[in-house]
């Protein structure tokens, strides 16, 4: 038997396929979602290669890109990538995503640029990244979906799902270890699992989904595309500095692009519900399974999404210099001491996906909401200075929150609604996980920093002429806005040593000692840190519960479309329409 003819007989076989389908899928969710959290801890090491200083002024911009334009580009293209699945299969866009991702991966990797235009590169192909990983997110889900049986089908997602997230968090401490050795590797360590799995998806996967007979909306997804682009960027911009103030959310062009964006994003809507082949079918949503799976999704994206960005913030900037680290050693082992997170998520989120097979999403979905409720309000009474052993077991029930939640909300949105709509569904997911997460880091954020900035500036002022910095240096610290503090730690930077210039000349050597040491700064800042905190965790809290209602508000059976007919999960009919969505 020659190796084509074993590996056709392979893919022949139905339950054989369905373990090659999870195994490359999976692969690709944990692949993408490595690259959507690796270059948090490496950005100091990979800045230092290309010779920019990213707390310059006018660099954060380019700091802010590189982190959120692979999950930009990814938010906004899903939808129509999920859409293009429908109409011209959903394996062949999907290899093309694994196709794009890899090359782009080794283009960053080779990159050739320095300074301003190395980071500009650097963004381009952070954003190409994206597109590979839109085509991705967009089509696996549904390629997973049309694989397995309902009755399995959480099981598979769950494993999909966690192997995704799990991603996200090994890549902080991947993103570390290999920083230390050469910036470079935090590229190419996606190369080889990219050739791999284009070369196995080519030859190994197959379309088992009706193609939908529809045109390609363009002018929906250009509306989309437009809308989503002015509201993600004011957001991204809306946490820089501008003039004299803290952000930009008074800006007259941020303020614009999102006035713009929500009124584009009206009239998508508008011209969908006219359109004789929309990108999104507005009817999807009057699905109540769909709906309430979609919405809870978003919201648990925003409570989730910025979450790792304020405990790398934690720590970094105040618990390990406390603990007598060293800045430049902090981004590292924050990575390590979130590993509770990713383990609680790892345990919970294939036992749920399996449970819900049996019994339904309905009560996993809305108890891993509520779990991820108390676990942000356990956050908040945790002083700064806390004890690991209690912020490790907070965090670990964080992750059986999000995961209780993720498999089981997933299976029960792409089960409700028809097989020739799981590409627009899945898509819809994508967008509501991508554009949740950048939403929750600019509002997060934003939070954050008005938190910092009703109290850090009077902090910094006294503390600084108590430790011998002249007073004007000290007025000129204290005015310097807070997300420049904010980043330095998130860097792993001490930004006095940036702040104070010419004027550490002045300085006793003692006090300059003390200014430069691992416990001025966090002690400094640790009060203003907690109130900015205690504001955006408490958002967290409100989205997660309105997470949990909603979820509880998809009803007590989950619909299933077996092509077209709606039965239940016992396999009674329960409808005559053969779409819900006409109800």
């Amino acid at each position: 038997m020659t190796i084509s003819s074993k590996l056709t007989e392979l893919r022949d076989n139905p339950v054989t396929y369905r373990y090659i389908v999870l195994s490359n899928t999976t692969l690709g969710s944990f692949m993408a979602f490595l690259n959507t959290s690796i270059l948090i801890i490496s950005l100091p090491a990979v800045f230092k290669g290309i010779n920019l200083q990213p707390l310059a002024p006018g660099n954060v911009g380019y700091l802010l890109w590189t982190l959120l334009g692979f999950q930009v580009a990814a938010a906004i293209l899903v939808v129509a990538f999920g859409r293009l699945g429908d109409i011209l299969g959903r394996v062949r866009l999907y290899n093309l995503g694994f196709l794009v991702f890899t090359v782009a991966s080794a283009a960053l990797a080779l990159l050739p640029g320095k300074g301003g235009s190395g980071a500009m590169e650097l963004i381009i192909l952070r954003v190409v990244q994206g597109i590979g990983g839109a085509l991705i997110f967009a089509n696996s889900t549904a390629i997973i979906t049309d694989a397995f049986p309902s009755t399995r089908r959480g099981a598979a997602l769950g494993i999909n799902q966690v192997a995704g997230l799990a991603g996200s968090f090994i890549g902080l401490i991947a993103g570390g270890l290999l920083a230390d050795l050469d910036w470079r590797l935090v590229f190419w360590v996606s190369v080889p699992f990219g050739i791999i799995g284009t070369v196995w998806a080519y030859f190994m996967l197959r379309d088992q989904s009706t193609r939908l007979k529809s045109k390609v909306d363009l002018v929906g997804g250009g509306l989309f595309g437009l809308s989503l682009v002015l509201i993600l960027i004011a957001i991204t911009y809306g946490v820089q500095p501008h003039g004299t103030a803290s952000m930009s959310w008074r800006a007259p062009y941020v303020d614009a692009e999102l006035i713009v964006g929500i009124i584009l994003l009206v009239v998508f809507l508008i011209y969908e519900t006219k359109s004789d082949h929309p990108m999104l079918n507005p009817r999807l949503f009057l699905n109540r399974a769909f709906s309430a799976g979609a919405f809870s999704n978003l919201l648990s994206a925003m409570g989730r999404g910025g979450l790792q960005f304020m405990l790398i913030l934690w720590l970094q900037g105040i618990w390990l210099p406390l603990r007598g680290y060293n800045f430049s050693q902090t981004p590292l082992w924050a990575g390590i001491y979130l590993l509770p997170l990713t383990f609680g998520f790892l345990l919970a989120g294939p036992i749920s996906g399996h449970l819900s097979d049996r019994y339904g999403a309905r009560y996993f979905s809305t108890l891993g909401m509520l779990v991820a409720a108390a676990s942000f309000i356990s956050l908040v009474l945790l002083p700064v200075n806390f004890a690991y052993p209690y912020f490790a077991v907070i965090i670990f029930l964080n992750g059986v929150g999000f995961g209780l939640f993720a498999a089981p909300n997933t299976s029960a949105v792409m089960s409700s609604v028809k097989p020739t709509d799981r590409g627009a569904a899945s898509g819809v997911m994508a967008t509501f996980i991508n554009t949740g997460q950048v939403l929750s880091v600019g509002i997060f954020f934003s939070l954050l920093i008005a938190g910092l900035s009703s109290t850090l500036p009077h902090h910094l002022l006294n503390g600084l002429m108590a430790n011998g910095v002249p007073r004007p240096a000290a007025v000129r610290i204290s005015e310097v806005p807070a997300v420049a503090s904010i980043f330095a730690a998130f860097l792993g930077y001490n930004p006095l040593q940036l702040l104070l210039g010419s004027a550490a000349k002045s300085i006793p050597h003692a006090q300059l000692v003390h200014l430069y040491g691992h416990s001025f700064f966090p002690s400094l800042i640790s009060g203003p840190f907690k109130h900015g905190l205690v504001i955006a965790f408490a958002l967290a809290v409100a989205l997660c519960l309105i997470a949990a209602v909603t979820s509880w508000l998809r009803g007590g059976d989950r619909m299933i479309h077996v092509e077209d007919e709606a039965v239940s999960v016992t396999g009674e009919m329960v409808g005559s329409s053969p779409d819900p969505q006409s109800a």
